[in-house]
Parts: C-alpha cells; sequence; structure tokens
C-alpha cells in the first residue's frame, strides 16, 4: 500500500518490535491431538485464490449507502449528522470505509506476524502444522485487504494507535502463549465481530463476499488458539493465570476503544470531541461495540481465564451475557455462510455443500447463533 493514498500523513513507514523469542525445534513427528489435526486439514483444503475467488470487475461507490446502513455511521442520529448535506455524507461515509478497511488490513499483517511466529516457537509439532497454513490465510487477507483499499476506495489510513499498542505487547511478549491469547483469541476475536457488520449488513457484494471468506479462514484460527491454549493452561500456576487474566483486561479495554475512530472526525472536519463523546454514548454504537465482544467473551470463559477481574471488567462493558455462547456454535455458523455464498455464487452446489466436511452443522444453524447473538446484547 502506497503511503500517498494514506488519509493522514505517517510519520514511519516501517515499526521494528523486538520480540526476543525461543525457536523451538521438535523431532516427536508422531503427536496427534486430533482436532488441532482436523483444523490442518481444513487448513489446507479451504486455501483460496483472492485474484480467482473474488470478482475484482465489481465497481464499488467509495461513498454510497450501499456499502452499509447509515444507521451504523457513528454519529448517526447526532446534530452533527443532520447538519451535513449529501457530498459531507458521502465523503464520511468515505472516510470511514476506509478507516475500517485500514485497521483490518494492518489487523490482518499483525497476525501474519503472530503466526509466523507461532511456527517458530510453539513446543508441539501439530500445532506448528495447522500455524503454517495461517500463515498463508493472513498474507491472502493483507493482499485482499489492501487490493480493496487501493483499487475500490482509494485512501488508507495509519494504524489506529489502540491496535498498535497492543500488536506491540503480543509480538513483542516473548512466550508463545501470549501470542495465541493476544492474536488468536482477543484481536481475531474482535476482528470476526466487526467483519460480520460487513458480511451481514453490506449489500456491496464485493466487500460482503471478502469477510464472508476472511471469516471462514479466521474462525479456523479462533479455534485454534482455543484448542491449543485450552491443553495449556491447567498447567500454569495460579500466578501465571493471575497475569494472563491481567492481560485480558487490559486488551478488552484497548479493543473495545479501537472503534471511537478519532482519527476521521478531524479529517472530515468534525469537532473530534463531540464526535467521540457522541460515539461513547450513543445507543447504537454501544450495541456494536458490546457485540464485538461475542467471540471474545465466550472463549475466555472456555480456556479458564475466568476469574473475579475479568468478569468484572467484562460486566463494566456489558458483556458478559455472551459466556452463555458457544464458540463452535459461532464457528460453525461462520463455515455455513460461507459456504453458502458458495451455493449463490454457483462456486458449489447444494449437494457438495450439504456433504462438505467441515464440522457436519447445518447452515441452517447460522441463524440460530445470530438470534441467539441478539438475545445477548438486548438482554
Amino acid at each position: 500500500m502506497s503511503t500517498r493514498q494514506y488519509a493522514l500523513p505517517i510519520d514511519q513507514t516501517k515499526w521494528e518490535i523486538p520480540s526476543g523469542s525461543t525457536t523451538i525445534f521438535n523431532w516427536e513427528y508422531d503427536e496427534n491431538r486430533d482436532r488441532l489435526l482436523a483444523l490442518y486439514e481444513k487448513g489446507k483444503e479451504r486455501q483460496w485464490n483472492t485474484n480467482t475467488r473474488l470478482d475484482w470487475s465489481i465497481e464499488v461507490d467509495p461513498g454510497g449507502a450501499v456499502n452499509g446502513p447509515d444507521e451504523y455511521i457513528p454519529i448517526y442520529g447526532s446534530d452533527m449528522w443532520e447538519a451535513m448535506d449529501e457530498p459531507a455524507r458521502r465523503n464520511l461515509r468515505l472516510h470511514l470505509a476506509a478507516w475500517l478497511n485500514s485497521q483490518f488490513l494492518h489487523g490482518e499483517q499483525g497476525a501474519l506476524i503472530c503466526a509466523s511466529k507461532i511456527v517458530q516457537t510453539v513446543p508441539d509439532v501439530d500445532s506448528k502444522f495447522y500455524a503454517a497454513t495461517q500463515v498463508m490465510d493472513e498474507a491472502r487477507h493483507v493482499e485482499t485487504y489492501s487490493r480493496y483499499l487501493r483499487e475500490k476506495l482509494e485512501m488508507a489510513y495509519p494504524i489506529n494507535p489502540h491496535l498498535k499498542a497492543l500488536l506491540n505487547d503480543v509480538i513483542g511478549d516473548s512466550r508463545w502463549d501470549m501470542t495465541y491469547l493476544g492474536m488468536q483469541v482477543l484481536i481475531e476475536g474482535v476482528a470476526l465481530a466487526a467483519f460480520s457488520l460487513i458480511r451481514d449488513y453490506s449489500t456491496e457484494p464485493l466487500a460482503q463476499a471478502i469477510n464472508t471468506y476472511v471469516m471462514q479462514d479466521e474462525a479456523r484460527h479462533v479455534a485454534f488458539g482455543r484448542l491449543a491454549l485450552r491443553d495449556f493452561y491447567p498447567q500454569i500456576t495460579e500466578a501465571e493465570r493471575a497475569e494472563r487474566e491481567e492481560f485480558v483486561v487490559y486488551a478488552s479495554y484497548l479493543l473495545r476503544d479501537r472503534f471511537l475512530a478519532e482519527e476521521v472526525w478531524d479529517n472530515v472536519g468534525l469537532d473530534r470531541g463531540r464526535c467521540v463523546d457522541y460515539v461513547q454514548k450513543g445507543e447504537m454504537m454501544q450495541a456494536f461495540r458490546k457485540m464485538l465482544f461475542s467471540r471474545i467473551v465466550p472463549t475466555v470463559k472456555d480456556l479458564g481465564l475466568f476469574g473475579d477481574k475479568v468478569r468484572a471488567a467484562f460486566e463494566d462493558m456489558g458483556v458478559i451475557d455472551f459466556q452463555a455462547l458457544n464458540p463452535e456454535d459461532l464457528s460453525d455458523a461462520d463455515e455455513a455462510l460461507a459456504r453458502d455464498l458458495d451455493v449463490r455464487r454457483g462456486l458449489l452446489t447444494e449437494e457438495e455443500a450439504a456433504t462438505a466436511t467441515l464440522s457436519g452443522v447445518d447452515p441452517a444453524r447460522a441463524e440460530e447463533v445470530k438470534a441467539t447473538i441478539q438475545s445477548a446484547e438486548e438482554g
């Protein structure tokens, strides 16, 4: 991505983070954790080429309302929004789309680096196998979002400070499980929920397809982190567990504040303070920011990192009710929706979709899971 397309100046084009990690070789090739190896098989089978799987000939209107309902614009309904004419609203839609997709892009590069680090540092071979497929997934995601920003939106934003701070901590930590926890569970968990906003509510077909296929990959990545850590965390000390729970709390607040879009408001001629205040207090954005944790809360609970401080933080953010969700159901729904899109685009027959060896979930299960999430939000 050329820096000439950035909507704001950036003070550096490269960001170096010392990590001090230890490379681990393992010659015990008979490792046999069946569920991780099943994910590895899926990872091999589900590789796709962004240049052929997606229809890049689709014309995108960067400022059009077709990219998503105006009701999901963070300042929708405010006096500032009401005072805007249509050209100003089109400009805001463009900047918000560029900002959001730019954060997706930067997060995916962080995931690429973390996945490659996991191959290097994780002690067991089956995890190295799966992480190797994830490296390719993340490279494809970086390529995809970069192309969408470059060719369709023709604008990009630098990395958000909150995401940058969290990536700095995750990549800089030498412990392999912290890479898993920070990236696979927390950052990608929030990303999945944000991707779903475009997948489920945009009527722009290219963006919808991009996020549907990326979510299919990311659902496996979150499952990978959950399975690996669920085996490891029962072995750690109480002091180590407390440290990881502190990190969950710290990272959760950073991720929640990642979507204030502070960089956008000045850039479109609006008052940053007024906009951020509205975003923090607005009913729709509060609901959206809660929804972002629909993946994190049940996964963190499943890992056993659900002590008093974590519960208190989730209660403070109003997301504790998501603990009732089943992480596997959410992953199955993402797989099913991607299969359904393939059927609608003629890439799979209904018979092939019905017999796909993904998780044995009925595509209709996606609607049930979405209804469960909606119920938790309303509660």
